[in-house]
């Protein structure tokens, strides 16, 4: 296991290598001046000289890359031209609240996509089944940003059930800062009413985003238990007298996971990028209305915080789900 992580650790630098080659050479090839963006329309020659120079954007390509690759490496990512300060602090600020909305939207996937899966293969060609082959239709034809209007129209606006945009009230104040989310914030405070509240926005914006990831994890499960409940060793087991629940649960389920736990692998690595529009919506401030703002105004430095970011959370995901592999079937090696 050590072993498998280390050589997996060594692969990480070499997608960080490549991802930092291709996005500066993208970033170069942008036919547009980011400190005259940077500047806007008024700037005078002098002032936008007097920024690239600032910047470093007046020197060659390959010195602006050798000099990124420096800060890198002692942990800067540069200063945002947007923002005026260090990518580093920006990310650290946003990143969480991204991170809390991909957990709350996997943590909806996974309970209602694969229970519902279950379910949907168990009560095979039944009303069931039918109905929740039509959610995992819609869930995979309707798009997010029609998603996320209608649950705000229908649940905060007309039934005034959950709250609207944003991370919290305007009564409230954030909590202290561990993690930067703010529902495992407010619980290390001891702060139930800011856990009640925060946790009521995670509500829409969660089931938002999760939605076509738990459309995706339910037709999975089924196809993937359908598969393993025709397997001669369930007929088996059901033979021995072994209670339904056991068969489907020790048996069926396990056996079924394998290509359950590759899909939500892909889909956890699909909620970040799905959440640009997401928080585009909801008001939450996150790491995807952060990498839209940066884009839009030219600046590289914050894009490429961002595309690094995203470069360390495919590997690690798919990481975890080979480790899952090996749980679930010890006869899968991690070595091989």
């Amino acid at each position: 296991m050590l072993r498998y992580i280390l050589r997996r650790l060594a692969g990480l630098l070499v997608v960080f290598v490549g991802v930092s080659v291709i996005t500066f050479t993208l970033a170069q090839l942008v036919p547009v001046d980011p400190a005259a963006a940077a500047l806007g329309q008024n700037a005078r020659d002098d002032q936008i000289e007097a920024f690239r120079q600032q910047y470093g954007l007046d020197r060659s390509p390959l010195e602006q890359y050798v000099t990124y690759v420096n800060r890198l490496l002692h942990g800067d990512l540069g200063i945002s031209i947007r923002t005026r300060r260090p990518v580093a602090d920006d990310l650290r600020d946003f990143l969480p609240a991204t991170i809390e909305l991909s957990l709350a939207a996997m943590g909806v996937a996974l309970v209602l996509g694969i229970s519902l899966g279950i379910l949907a293969a168990v009560q095979r060609n039944t009303l069931l089944d039918a109905v929740a082959r039509i959610f995992a239709l819609i869930g995979g034809s309707l798009p997010i940003f029609f998603l996320g209007l209608v649950m705000l129209a229908i649940f905060y606006s007309r039934l005034r059930w959950l709250p609207g945009p944003g991370r919290l009230d305007a009564l409230f104040q954030p909590p202290p800062r561990v993690t930067g989310l703010y529902t495992i914030d407010s619980l290390l405070a001891g702060d139930w009413a800011l856990f009640r509240n925060s946790l009521s926005h995670l509500i829409l914006p969660a089931v938002t985003l999760g939605y076509f990831s738990t459309a995706v994890l339910l037709r999975m499960t089924r196809s993937s238990m359908l598969e393993v409940l025709n397997q001669d060793y369930i007929r088996t087991a059901r033979s021995k007298g072994l209670r339904e629940r056991i068969v489907l649960l020790r048996h069926a389920l396990k056996n079924s996971m394998i290509p359950v736990l590759t899909t939500i692998g892909i889909t956890f690595g699909s909620l970040l990028s799905g959440a640009v529009l997401t928080e585009t919506i909801f008001s939450w401030p996150g790491l995807g209305r952060y990498a839209t703002a940066s884009a839009t105004s030219l600046d590289f430095p914050a894009v490429m915080g961002v595309t690094l970011i995203a470069a360390i959370v495919y590997p690690v995901v798919n990481t975890l789900v080979d480790i899952g592999y090996h749980l679930l079937d010890p006869r899968i090696r991690l070595d091989s």
